[in-house]
């Protein structure tokens, strides 16, 4: 968002008070909203969609996607937002761990095996297995750390894993390696929107659990697209809800909040009990000036890192190479994963049918030569590489569409766990979500907005001076 000139004399909002006023329409927003749903609320967008780094395009039987892309399932945050709204999800069906290196294609196996069938040099191949042996072993204590406890406070379990190998990089704990191994433990850590060399070893360590263990976690498809999650619920907030509405500024009055917005070319002023700033770190210190200090600062420190992808609609009849994979890393190419987004529709397939639905996927030091180029050269550079690893890809292109998120992820660097406690303070009346507030991605964003919501709620329903007058003033007339 950037600052807009308000004009001399706001337009005021036809309601005097809201009970609670949504800053980003992305997911942790709508899940806040969705919450606050049976309240009087406004949630105000700056897009002209709903759904933030959240974006999918139904074509028949596939979807197109650019964004986050796998979920957590029942039991989750996530979870009981799908059953609320009504949305349907499917575990991801397909290897999560397919490797595409040196001219090898690798779809099935174990993970173990690779530094032994992905041709490269012995030197390469033992420091691989070296750090490989070490990344296994912390996986498990991982596991162990991020486990749920009963009766425990998901912000305590969110800590526990900050503090996991949280003081140094990756790069530290696995040490230098040669440019094999170090290609091939790449794709895995940036997927965090950080390098190796950025990303805390606890992070790091988190990703190979991600893609290792598929028991639970990220670890399901949206049905029919995850736009299908975001979109319903946008739609379900009707006039609740504004896209294209700008918020320039958000402050603390006396027992209120003030929130000036630009939308349809009119400056707004609107009041509220409370605000949640549902967007990303920079946005919210742009427009909330009189938050405390040492949470101004604490959101300053937060760093994000890029990504770039490209989604790809494909026309074949006949079984490709990467049927039987959901992602596949691909070292030393201008993306360094390559997503089958079809294996959800076909798995629902009594025959294998038309097409695929393909995301590539660029990240950190990956989007960084990409991101500024146009959309041709980014196509020109990902086709140079899928025709290699699946020779004549390009010709079976009927779609190709690229986006571009220069705030991809806010990557967990060493010693971010510090941060957090001052970050999810409560005690003021503008409440912050957001993915930046976790290392659960889209879980951490529907987590936040729901803790939002959820303190919004109980703050309302506490009688105030004020209403219990009201309320005794009432009782009297109905007994006189």
């Amino acid at each position: 968002m950037h600052a807009v000139q308000g004009s001399e004399h706001p337009a005021k909002e036809e309601h005097l008070m809201y009970d609670a006023i949504i800053v980003g329409g992305g997911l942790a927003g709508l899940s806040a909203a969705h919450r606050l749903r049976h309240r009087n609320i406004l949630l105000l967008e700056k897009e002209p969609r709903f759904g933030g780094r959240i974006r999918s395009e139904r074509r028949g039987p596939h979807w197109l996607n650019w964004g986050a892309h796998v979920y957590n399932g029942p039991g989750s945050a996530t979870g009981d937002l799908l059953t609320s709204v009504g949305i349907d999800s499917t575990p991801v069906p397909g290897s999560l761990a397919g490797l595409a290196m040196n001219g090898k294609l690798l779809t099935s196996g174990r993970v173990e095996t690779y530094p032994f069938r992905v041709p490269m040099s012995w030197h390469d191949r033992i420091a691989l297995m070296r750090a490989g042996i070490k990344v296994r072993l912390a996986v498990m204590q991982y596991s162990r750390v991020a486990a749920p406890r009963d009766g425990e406070d998901y912000r305590i379990r969110q800590q526990r894993i900050y503090d996991f190998l949280g003081d140094h990089t990756f790069t530290d704990f696995v040490g230098d390696l040669p440019p094999d191994a170090d290609a091939l433990f790449r794709p895995t850590v940036s997927r965090s929107a950080g390098d190796p060399e950025q990303v805390s070893a606890g992070a790091g360590v988190g990703y190979f659990h991600l893609v290792w263990d598929r028991t639970g976690g990220l670890s399901r498809n949206i049905v029919g697209g995850p736009s299908t999650l975001t979109e319903t619920i946008g739609a379900g907030l009707g006039d609740a809800a504004k896209i294209g509405a700008e918020v320039t500024e958000v402050v603390h009055a006396d027992n209120h909040v003030i929130v000036r917005y630009r939308h349809d070319g009119v400056d707004h002023e609107a009041t509220a009990r409370y605000a949640v700033l549902a967007t990303t770190a920079p946005v919210i210190s742009k427009i909330a000036p009189d938050l405390d200090p040492d949470v101004r600062d604490a959101l300053s420190k937060i760093v994000y890192g890029p990504y770039v992808s490209a989604a790809f609609l494909t026309n074949e009849t006949s079984s490709q190479p990467w049927d039987s994979s959901y992602a596949i890393a691909t070292p030393k190419r201008a993306f360094n994963v390559f997503f089958n987004m079809s294996n959800a529709a076909r798995a629902a397939e009594p025959v294998r049918g038309k097409g695929s639905s393909i995301m590539a996927f660029s990240p950190a030091r990956f989007a960084r030569p990409l991101i500024d180029r146009s959309d041709d050269d980014i196509l020109d550079a990902y086709y140079r590489d899928l025709d290699d690893i699946f020779p004549g890809f390009p010709n079976l292109v009927e779609e190709a569409h690229v986006q571009r998120w220069p705030h991809g992820l806010a990557y967990c660097f060493p010693g971010r766990g510090a941060l957090q406690p001052t970050l999810t303070r409560r005690g003021s009346r503008i409440m912050l979500a957001g993915d930046f507030l976790g290392t659960w991605y889209t879980e951490t964003a529907v987590q936040s907005g729901f803790a939002a919501a959820q303190d919004i709620l109980s703050a309302l329903a506490t009688p105030t001076p004020e209403r219990s007058h009201a309320l005794t003033a009432t009782i009297g007339e109905h007994h006189g």
